[in-house]
Parts: C-alpha cells; sequence; structure tokens
C-alpha cells in the first residue's frame, strides 16, 4: 500500500495556492515553507506561549526537534497557501514550515520510523485518525485550550472515528471522484461503469489515486460491497476488476495529473474533491462528479502527535482554523468543504450551493466513510496493490 514518500517543500516565495501550479514547480525548489518571523501578539488567538525570538527563517526540518521559534506542519497540500502563513504568523509571531504527504499510509510510515518527531501539527484522515490513537501517536486535546468546538456541524462534534474529538480537530471534509472534460469524452460519464464499458477507448488515458484503500475500496462499492470489506473473496473481485482496466490505466497518481487533464493529455482522473475543485477554478471545462455507485466521504483533520516539540503552537494552529471568519476565508480560497457550521454561514450563496463542494444529501447517501480494518485483510490490500502498481 505505501506509496513512495513524496515531500513537498518550497520557500514562501515560490509556494502558490493550487496544487496544479504547486507541482509545475522543480523538484529543486527550495526546502520548507517559511515565512520570515514578524511581531505579533498571541493574545489574538488566545496562545499562551510568548512570541518567538526573531530570526531568520529556517529551511529544513529535519534534525530541528528542539528549535521552538517555528511550528512545523505535516499536511496535505492543499490545506495552506501564503496568505494563510502570513495571517497567522502576524497574529501569533510564530513562523511555519509545511511539509506535505500524498496518503495517510507515506505519513505513517515516515512518523512509525521516527522521522517525523519535529512535527507538532498533522492532518490524518479519519480512519487514520483511528489507527493513530490506537497505536498510542496522539495527544490527548485540553479541550479547555480550543475556542469554536461548540461551532462545529452536529456530525461533526462526537464523530465515530474519534469520539467527542478527543484527539483531533475537523479540518476539511470532501468526496473522491473523477474529474474530466465532458467534450472529449463520447457518451455520458456517470462513473466506474463508463471506464470499465469504454477502456479500448481509453487506453492509457486514466490515472487513478495513489491509494489502495481510496481506489480498491471505490470498486468494491461498484461491485455492491462496502469500502471496508473483510471478506477475501470480494477483495479479489475487487482486485480483478482493476486488473481488467490496467490497459487503460496511464499511472496512480494522487498529484500530478492536473496539467495533463487540462490539456487533454489525459481522459479521466481520480481525484479528491478539492484538488478538482482548485483546477475547475482554472480550467471551467473540466467537470467533476461522485461515482454514481457511490465513493468516499472523507474528513481531514488536524491532531497533535505525542512527539509535538511545540504543542504551544500547534493549539495555536488548530484554533486559527476553528475561527469562524479565518477557516471561511480558506474555504473561499482553497476551495474545501468546511464542518465549521459558524464558518459556512460566512460563505456567499454560490460556494454554499456548489454541489461540488457541498453535494446534496442524495450524493452524500452513496458515500461511505474508510474505517481501519484488521491486520490480515490490510495486508491482502497491500498484495494486491503491489501486483497492481508494479505490473
Amino acid at each position: 500500500m505505501p506509496p513512495n514518500l513524496r515531500l513537498s517543500r518550497l520557500s514562501s516565495s515560490t509556494f502558490l495556492s493550487s496544487r496544479r501550479r504547486f507541482l509545475q514547480l522543480s523538484s529543486a525548489a527550495l526546502s520548507g515553507v517559511v515565512l520570515s518571523n514578524c511581531a505579533g501578539n498571541l493574545a489574538e488567538v488566545g496562545g499562551t506561549e510568548s512570541s518567538p525570538t526573531s530570526g531568520s527563517a529556517v529551511g529544513n526540518a529535519t534534525g530541528t526537534t528542539g528549535d521552538k521559534s517555528t511550528l512545523y506542519v505535516y499536511s496535505w497540500t492543499n490545506y495552506t497557501d501564503p496568505e494563510l502563513l502570513r495571517d497567522f504568523q502576524s497574529k501569533t509571531g510564530i513562523q511555519v514550515v509545511v511539509d506535505n504527504y500524498d496518503s495517510n499510509e507515506t505519513m505513517l510510515a515516515k512518523m512509525q520510523a521516527g522521522g517525523g518527531s519535529q512535527y507538532s501539527v498533522i492532518f490524518p484522515s479519519d480512519y487514520m485518525v483511528t489507527q493513530m490513537v490506537e497505536l498510542g501517536m496522539l495527544t490527548e486535546l485540553d479541550q479547555s485550550r480550543l475556542r469554536g468546538l461548540a461551532t462545529l456541524k452536529p456530525q461533526w462534534q462526537n464523530p465515530s472515528y474519534d469520539p467527542n474529538n478527543a484527539h483531533s480537530v475537523p479540518a476539511t471534509w470532501g468526496t473522491t471522484g473523477f474529474v474530466f472534460d465532458p467534450t472529449r469524452l463520447p457518451g455520458e460519464m456517470r462513473g466506474w461503469d463508463y471506464l470499465f464499458d469504454n477502456q479500448a477507448q481509453l487506453t492509457r488515458q486514466i490515472t487513478l489515486i495513489n491509494d489502495v484503500r481510496e481506489v480498491m475500496g471505490s470498486v468494491l462499492r461498484f461491485l455492491g460491497y462496502s469500502f471496508n470489506s473483510e471478506n477475501a473473496s470480494e477483495l479479489e473481485a475487487a482486485y480483478k476488476k482493476l486488473v481488467e482496466l490496467k490497459p487503460a490505466i496511464a499511472n496512480f497518481l494522487t498529484n500530478g495529473w492536473e496539467d495533463q487533464i487540462a490539456s487533454g493529455d489525459l481522459s479521466v482522473s481520480m481525484a479528491y474533491s478539492t484538488d478538482a475543485l482548485s483546477l475547475m477554478a482554472e480550467a471551467p471545462n473540466l467537470k467533476y462528479i461522485v461515482p454514481e455507485s457511490g465513493s468516499s466521504l472523507w474528513t481531514d483533520t488536524i491532531v497533535i502527535p505525542k512527539t509535538a516539540p511545540h504543542p504551544d503552537a500547534a493549539y495555536e494552529w488548530i484554533n486559527y482554523f476553528l475561527n469562524p471568519e479565518n477557516n471561511a476565508n480558506l474555504v473561499s480560497r482553497l476551495k474545501f468543504a468546511t464542518p465549521n457550521q459558524a464558518a459556512f454561514d460566512l460563505l456567499p450563496s454560490e460556494l454554499k450551493e456548489d454541489p461540488n463542494l457541498f453535494p446534496p444529501e442524495e450524493v452524500l447517501a452513496k458515500c461511505e466513510r474508510i474505517a481501519p480494518v484488521s491486520e490480515k485483510i490490510t495486508e491482502a490490500f497491500d498484495s494486491y496493490w503491489t501486483q497492481l502498481t508494479s505490473a
């Protein structure tokens, strides 16, 4: 299951807001999403920690666990931009370094190997929160230090993956689906059945997310099974269905497909809704759908690992996200759905009524959350994924 570790670290002068532009940058870009330290007032965000001493920005997180002036964040690509970092630092005096991962499994592997001890904030998805809690990796939050939990929508105030938000605060949510240019596809694209029925015309024209639980789970759902099936024969059926589709698959990419789909070099890309909507803002000819058979409904959260060297700054970061005005601004810029009702109420009508950003109930009813599965089934997922991606 684990894809190759691919961290993305850029200087603040080159970090751009959309994942598409982010991925156009050279892999030789400078390390670290950082902003030079400036004067701030922790009271604006309600912290208890004094402002760090002014100094030059740190460009490399590795080996800096003792640095108390910098907050190191490990996140999905689309959850920060330069404006967020500037605003956060102006209000707290805390400079930020952001490293990125492309799957929960990549993040977990690094944390388990000890390479993530410098991070004070991580953005794991819902099922990964459950797993990390079971592994004893997350701090139990002091909720007296958090402001805004009561503004969360009811379904996120006591989520099944982390009862009472004991170890995590929901940051964003969304769906997983397909993005494509409908003018370039014959017939109507509604989901997986279209790919299987038209694979002869789609040879090397499809990319799927580099995530075994998303891909195999979605095909399990297409076959009428649960995303979280623990039935060996059902897993085998999903694997065989994907092998059938293999000639049409150009690559397994969580990120990196954007320019190709926008230019027409690819026909269909499986994508998270956040990435699809960011791209569609630049390429309005594209369309995003949730497969009619259903797909995953995910929540990405903010957590503080037990190894966090700067937990006080981590609470400041969480409170920044919980602030309705800050959160609404992030939704408008970065195009992710918010679990914060107070922030949702501040959004303009065109965002509130966007069915891709906030899908209607009939779409959500077909979706399912990914949940942890047994070790035996995890090994089966891993084995099938290795065969599928390496063959």
